[in-house]
């Protein structure tokens, strides 16, 4: 789910959460709570949390992550291909090498957000 739309009527986000206090202004639907924790879930992975680490810093092709994590290139792509689904990543083609990124400043958001609740 796009944190920018809302299902069942496509308002912003921000039309539902106050964010200079945090606090929400309306209730999130069961739809939405699903949805946040599935989203977390992804996280919930320390090999995902390593490869989205890895690709703050830069575009990298499965290879390229495997090596510096230590992995598999096939251990890589399984995890790649979970994040991609849960859209925190995206990738693209140049000739027979696919390069993934992170799908969006969300995601980047997110991961500092977290790093720095751990880090307190």
């Amino acid at each position: 789910m796009s944190m920018s739309t809302i299902p069942n009527g496509g308002d912003s986000m921000d039309e539902h959460v106050h964010h200079s206090s945090g606090a929400l202004q309306q209730e999130p639907d069961q739809e939405h709570l699903a949805a946040v924790a599935e989203l977390l879930g992804l996280f919930a992975d320390k090999t995902r949390v390593r490869i989205l680490s890895e690709l703050l810093r830069e575009e990298l092709c499965v290879s390229d992550i495997a090596q510096h994590l230590g992995m598999t290139a096939s251990a890589i792509s399984h995890q790649l291909r979970i994040l991609k689904q849960g859209r925190l990543v995206r990738s693209r083609r140049e000739g027979k090498t696919v390069y993934y990124s992170l799908a969006d400043s969300h995601v980047e958001t997110i991961f500092y957000h977290a790093l720095e609740h751990v880090m307190e």
